[in-house]
């Protein structure tokens, strides 16, 4: 029961979850489109509140947020968005199965959600996940370059490739730290200690501790520093990479500011030795030490590229940037995450996702069009092409 025909049909009506720094004018796009918009907080005033920091008040209804309180008022083909931490995904996804509501989110699929997949399908509900900036845009850059690829070297064809995909928030003007945090920093501290799994040389690699795999990786001129982060491999798959083609190189990780690792290295003998305990405290301590303030703007940067190489030598490269700087009315990352958001919740609206699982666009013709679609919206970004 995957057909369109087969969904609920949207009733118009989006609840958006959370009101956090990701909240940008993506929210703004959806009070255009859609038939009703309540934005849920902590509490009503702090919904309120965000409302106006916004420009949206009267455009949104505020509501203080429970799951209780947020089930309560799910009717059939409402979309619910979902701005909090990725735990929470499956419990608010669950109430929207029980309701027939539609689910959508920024995050990775968890275990958790993937295991509602089946029951939200059989319902006729879309679930869209991985559909802000990485994961999100970043898998439009990549489909993008492999259909492109694909259609320049030949699918059956034997070749060799290397696709990296790299993506960081960063200060827009460097301090010494070359970092500064605009959340918790326990996100950031946490991913550092996890292994890292890509592809390197052709084999299978893991990196115990990633930063110690960071490289020199120039963008545009520029000289950024990159390591992987989580599990790349999946990607080979998920990516639709032909079978006839070998990879030499396949990593998706984390872009930082040139002189980061050193910058860091204080940081990096602590995530060595110290336990949850302390990586709490010193995340406690960085926040405090190098935070994001109201005179800081933001800065991301996503980097993916796509090298092909045919075994009767032809050969293929592609790559898009997007470097994007905040202002006074949002930052780079509330528009980079938001608005993908914003315009795959608009899909949902108008029937043209189907039931089940969707991560964004999955095919290269679908990313071609959201990727025209951003670039309508200001969220600009470059491509170049090698043959």
């Amino acid at each position: 029961m995957s057909d369109r025909s087969a969904r609920v049909p949207a009733s118009g009506t989006v609840h958006w979850v959370g009101a956090g720094l990701s909240t940008g004018s993506g929210l703004a796009r959806l009070c255009d489109t859609a038939d009703g918009v309540r934005l849920w907080h902590r509490t009503r005033d702090r919904a309120a509140d965000a409302l106006a920091r916004l420009g949206l008040t009267g455009r949104a209804e505020p509501r203080a947020y429970t799951l209780d309180a947020l089930t309560a008022e799910l009717v059939p083909g409402d979309v619910v968005v979902s701005m909090l931490p990725a735990p929470e995904h499956a419990g608010i996804l669950a109430a929207c199965v029980g309701r027939q509501a539609h689910f959508a989110c920024s995050s990775y699929v968890s275990d958790a959600v993937l295991d509602q997949v089946p029951a939200a399908t059989a319902a006729g509900l879309v679930v869209l996940t991985e559909a802000g900036l990485d994961p999100g845009i970043d898998h439009l850059f990549a489909h993008c370059l492999i259909g492109r690829a694909r259609e320049a070297v030949g699918d059956d064809t034997g070749a060799s490739y290397s696709l990296t995909s790299y993506c960081g928030g960063v200060p827009a003007v460097p301090n010494d730290f070359r970092y500064r945090f605009s959340w918790a920093p326990a996100g950031v501290l946490n991913a550092l200690r996890s292994p890292a799994r890509y592809l390197d040389e052709g084999a299978e690699t893991v990196a115990e501790r990633p930063w110690e795999a960071t490289r020199r990786h120039i963008v545009d001129g520029e000289v950024f520093e990159v390591y992987p982060n989580r599990d790349s491999v999946p990607f080979v798959e998920q990516y639709g990479m032909p079978a006839a083609w070998k990879p030499l190189t396949f990593v998706r990780g984390t872009l930082r500011l040139d002189g980061w690792l050193r910058a860091w290295d204080a940081v990096f003998e602590e995530l060595k030795d110290g336990d949850d305990a302390r990586i709490a405290a010193l995340a406690g301590e960085l926040a405090a030490a190098h935070p994001t303030t109201d005179a800081d703007r933001d800065r991301v940067v996503l980097a993916v590229s796509l090298d092909v190489h045919g075994a009767s030598g032809q050969s293929w490269s592609g790559s898009y940037l997007l470097d994007l700087v905040g202002d006074e009315e949002e930052s780079a990352m509330a528009r980079c995450v938001s608005r993908p958001l914003a315009l795959g919740v608009r899909h949902i609206l108008d029937g043209s996702l189907p039931a089940g699982l969707n991560r964004a666009a999955e095919t290269a013709a679908r990313s071609e069009e959201w990727l025209r679609e951003l670039a309508l919206e200001g969220v600009e970004f470059t491509l170049r092409v090698d043959c």
